[in-house]
């Protein structure tokens, strides 16, 4: 049976990546982009979730949350200001993903189906990251938590849930970052000695969706060439 599969955030970067990587013969894709709803506006999600089940003839077999921003925050910005910087990471990163994730279980339920979430995190929800990103490590240290609790709620239903927690990778985003920052001293952190590309990280969400054995629910996956390890 074909296996029919949603991914957010899939324009370029890692969502390009991961959807390149599960496009075949026995998978359909729907790939999502900004441009077919803003996840800051609370009602997409609902709208999209319903859009791609239309698209997919009422059947969603994986959810693959990658849509994020990483968006400075300066401590020293208005309170207004500074609030406002923390609900739309908050909203984009985190809520919009909740919000998927649980249609998905309820789609699963009802259905009386297995199905499989991978939500794409960071490194930062382990070690943290700059001053300026209290939202995005906080976000995403969000999103491993929910993985986990997903995993033990709902394993015996046979809907698993995995994490992956990228490092730097080689995107536009990840670039700009590092030539604001001194890219040669944040590389020297890295013992691989490079980051990590979009199709390794690809590679890893095609097989969490795929592949990876019932028994890894609630795993969290690293792929930051050992910069932090656990």
């Amino acid at each position: 049976m074909t296996t029919n599969i949603l991914i957010t955030g899939a324009s370029r970067g890692i969502g390009a990546a991961i959807a390149e990587a599960l496009t075949g013969d026995t998978t359909r894709v729907v790939a999502l982009s900004s441009a077919d709803g803003d996840l800051s506006d609370p009602a997409a999600p609902e709208r999209l979730w319903q859009a791609s089940l239309d698209r997919l003839d009422g059947r969603i077999d994986v959810l693959i949350n990658n849509a994020g921003v990483f968006e400075d925050n300066a401590l020293d910005a208005s309170d207004a200001d500074w609030l406002a910087n923390w609900d739309r990471t908050m909203q984009v990163n985190l809520t919009a993903s909740a919000l998927l994730c649980r249609r998905a279980v309820l789609h699963w339920r009802d259905r009386k189906a297995e199905g499989r979430i991978v939500n794409i995190a960071s490194r930062a929800a382990h070690r943290g990251d700059s001053p300026a990103h209290w939202h995005y490590a906080a976000s995403k240290a969000g999103m491993v938590a929910m993985t986990k609790t997903i995993a033990r709620a709902y394993a015996r239903d046979g809907i698993l849930a995995f994490a992956i927690c990228p490092g730097f990778t080689m995107t536009g985003m990840a670039e700009d970052y590092l030539a604001s920052r001194g890219g040669e001293a944040l590389l020297a952190e890295i013992p691989l000695g490079r980051v990590a590309m979009p199709g390794e990280v690809g590679e890893m969400a095609r097989w969490c969706a795929l592949e990876a054995p019932a028994a890894m629910t609630g795993a969290v996956l690293d792929v930051n060439g050992a910069s932090y390890v656990r």
